[in-house]
This record gives structure tokens, C-alpha cells and sequence, in this order.
């Protein structure tokens, strides 16, 4: 899910290494649009602590920007555009749902489970190569064979603006109100 394409993943096995080498871990890679101008988008995340800076999105987007001069992957003219994988971020690695599981996910399957393509609850885990979905408005807990996946993404809620939250504040950065994480606006 990572890469959607065969140009894609062509892509991808040119940008890992890039991504790997400043300490990122790409987790989509989409080239899109037709003949005219195309745009490769890029989501990245640091391996250490899945997040990623402006910075560090600059930093990728040169060192792809230099190998791709090199190599010359894309015929035409093409917008490069990197960035992160925001908050309510597409899930496309295994890892990914074990690393958001108790938040809030939609899975598209390319195939019919428990007669369905479409899913929408909270993560419950990973079984053996399965993504665990405890479905909304249901009492069971669906398996997901993760190679029939594919889209998945997490759906903006409460408790995953929360999460954000409290990773900024450990970061010291400034809440979405602009005052330092740690201060109460009340004060």
C-alpha cells in the first residue's frame, strides 16, 4: 500500500535508501496526474519516533531532487511535493496498525470480507499477518488479511487530536491555540 503502482514502486525502491540514509521511513509514495505536469508525492515519517519536521522533509526532498536528476525515473515535467502523513494519516505498513491500535481506522479490501470491502472501527491489533478491526456498531472482531488491503486510513477524532497533542507537548512545541504546549489558557 505503500506504493500503488508498478511506476510506483519503481519510485519507492529509488527513494528508501534516500529516505533510510537521514534516518526516515517513507510511508506513501504517489505519482498522479497524466501526460501534462505530474506531481510525486512523498510521505515521510523519522524512524525513531514517527514524526518528521519541515526540515526534515526539506532535507528528503533535495536528496530525492539529486538522485532522480541522476537517474531520470520520470519522463516530463513533474511537481515533487514531500511531507508527512499528517494526523489522520493513511495506514500502509503492518506496523502502522499495530503502532494506532485503540484509534479510530477505515479499510478498503480489493476483495469481499465477511461480505464486505469496506470497514470502519477501532484497531484492535495484528493477528498472524491480519489486521484485528473491532467494528463499529458490532460486537465482533474482524481479520483482515493485511495483503488485501487497499486503503486504509485513521479517521480524525477526539482521542487522535488528543494523541497529537500530547506528543507536541512533549516536544515542547506550541499548541494549536499558540501558546507553549505546557500553558493553560486559562491562566
Amino acid at each position: 500500500m505503500r506504493a500503488r503502482t508498478a511506476e510506483d514502486r519503481q519510485l519507492l525502491e529509488l527513494v528508501d535508501p534516500v529516505a533510510e540514509s537521514l534516518g526516515l521511513a517513507v510511508v506513501r509514495l504517489r505519482l498522479m496526474g497524466g501526460t501534462q505536469r505530474r506531481r510525486l508525492q512523498i510521505m515521510a515519517e523519522r524512524i525513531a519516533d514517527h514524526d518528521i519536521s519541515v526540515e526534515e522533509c526539506a532535507r528528503l526532498s533535495r536528496a530525492v531532487s539529486e538522485v532522480f536528476d541522476a537517474a531520470d525515473p520520470i519522463a516530463g515535467e513533474y511537481l515533487l511535493e514531500v511531507s508527512s502523513p499528517g494526523i489522520d494519516r493513511p495506514l500502509t505498513r503492518l506496523e502502522d496498525f499495530a503502532l494506532f491500535e485503540g484509534f479510530e481506522a477505515r479499510l478498503e479490501t480489493d476483495r469481499l470480507v465477511e461480505g464486505r470491502k469496506r470497514f470502519r472501527g477501532v484497531l484492535a491489533g495484528l493477528d498472524e499477518g491480519h489486521v484485528c478491526i473491532d467494528l463499529e456498531g458490532e460486537e465482533d472482531t474482524a481479520l483482515i488479511p493485511f495483503d488485501w488491503l487497499v486503503d486504509a486510513k485513521l479517521v480524525l477524532t477526539d482521542a487522535l487530536l488528543k494523541r497529537g497533542a500530547e506528543l507536541r507537548a512533549q516536544r515542547g512545541e506550541p499548541s494549536d491555540d499558540g501558546l507553549p504546549a505546557e500553558q493553560d489558557p486559562n491562566d
